[in-house]
């Protein structure tokens, strides 16, 4: 398993996978704290309608956590694979195409 996502994430050591899946790990837990502290300033409750409720928890996940994810990769020395990491995935979510090696040398 360490070895697919040494592959995957293009890193060589196991201790790097370690740190990584601890860094997922915080973010995921700290955001969904923080989620609960937000939705309580702005008191969405479970009462709230659902048409309301989800694309604020769609937004407030997205930013807690991607906001999250670079600062405890930076206090755990990870800034740099988390950056990448970033930058991957918003440039999935916004569909843009993935670059060929030729591209990026032309650019």
């Amino acid at each position: 398993m360490l070895e697919k996502l040494k592959k995957r994430w293009n890193i060589e050591s196991n201790f790097q996978v370690v740190i990584i899946l601890i860094v997922f790990a915080i973010t995921g837990s700290t955001t969904v704290y923080i989620k609960k502290i937000i939705f309580d300033l702005i008191q969405i409750t479970s009462e709230t309608p659902i048409v309301i409720k989800m694309p604020v928890y769609v937004v407030v996940i997205m930013t807690v956590y991607n906001i999250l994810l670079l600062i405890v990769g930076f206090l755990f020395g990870q800034f740099k694979f988390f950056w990448e990491f970033e930058k991957k995935f918003f440039s999935r979510l916004m569909f843009r195409k993935k670059q060929t090696s030729s591209e990026r040398i032309k650019s």
